[in-house]
């Protein structure tokens, strides 16, 4: 790999939202680490990057710290620098307090916020060194509002926490941290939900003012911005991806309205 590219680490690169940031990174000519706990994705992306660009690709569970520092070690021998850090890995399981135990409990705030403050410590170092550096971490519409998944939703919240603390501590020696709030995004992720359920999305688009629901490439667009020297200036904050999901609820202003008129009969 080139050490004059740009590096860029994606966790949880192998499929979905990583994957498309992954290759929009590729895309542009950066190596890209492609990590995710699973070797055979990561290697496929990985393929997908080296058409036009350069990228590694490493099989870890980033909610351990032996496998973050061979992730950045690893991405640091090939490039002699990192750029930039995308903690995408994450996921949702549990739901509702009385139905999570501990365990489940546990592990989504593993996944979810543990994972990015160890990938974060173990890049910083190499950032802080050449004074310059960019963070992103994709958190969620849940961070910001009760959306079910309980967990999920707290873990996301001190993601967004997380970033603000790493963008106001590291500011001054050159470091940017930015988070993403995607609302409903269609990745392989939902397949099982979709064999349930196959209208799912017919319901869920119908609180989107866009009207249509998410892709991943909507989220990277988003993450390769926000690393990008055009946001040189952007740092500690969070941007919705959200196709308006939380600017407000278009059926319940309908409502509201029809009620008012109902009152004045």
């Amino acid at each position: 790999m080139s050490r004059d590219r740009r590096c860029a680490i994606v966790t949880g690169g192998g499929s979905g939202i990583g994957r498309a940031i992954a290759l929009r990174f590729g895309a542009a000519g950066d190596s890209v680490v492609v990590a995710d706990a699973d070797q055979d994705r990561a290697i496929a992306v990985a393929r997908e990057i080296d058409v036009h660009g350069e990228a590694l690709a490493i099989g870890a569970d980033v909610t351990v710290a032996s496998d973050v520092a061979r992730i950045v070690e690893a991405a640091l021998d090939a490039n002699g620098r990192i750029d930039v850090l995308v903690n995408n890995a994450g996921g949702a399981a549990a739901d509702g307090v009385l139905e999570t135990d501990e365990q489940a409990w546990d592990a989504e705030l593993a996944l979810n916020l543990k994972a990015p403050f160890l990938c974060t410590k173990a890049v910083l170092p190499a950032m802080i060194e050449r004074g310059a550096g960019a963070i992103v971490n994709i958190a969620s519409v849940n961070a910001l509002a009760s959306l079910a998944n309980e967990a999920y939703s707290a873990a996301k919240a001190g993601l967004v926490n997380l970033t603000q603390s790493v963008a106001v501590r590291y500011g001054p020696l050159g470091i940017r941290a930015n988070a993403i709030a995607p609302g409903t995004i269609r990745t392989p992720g939902w397949d099982e939900r979709l064999q349930r359920d196959a209208a799912i999305f017919e319901r869920l688009v119908k609180w989107y003012p866009l009207g249509r629901i998410g892709t991943p490439d909507d989220v990277a667009a988003a993450a390769f911005f926000l690393a990008s020297d055009e946001a040189s200036w952007i740092t500690g904050t969070l941007l919705r991806v959200d196709g308006g999901l939380l600017a407000g609820s278009a059926r319940m202003a309908r409502e509201l309205v029809a009620g008012a008129a109902d009152d004045q009969v």
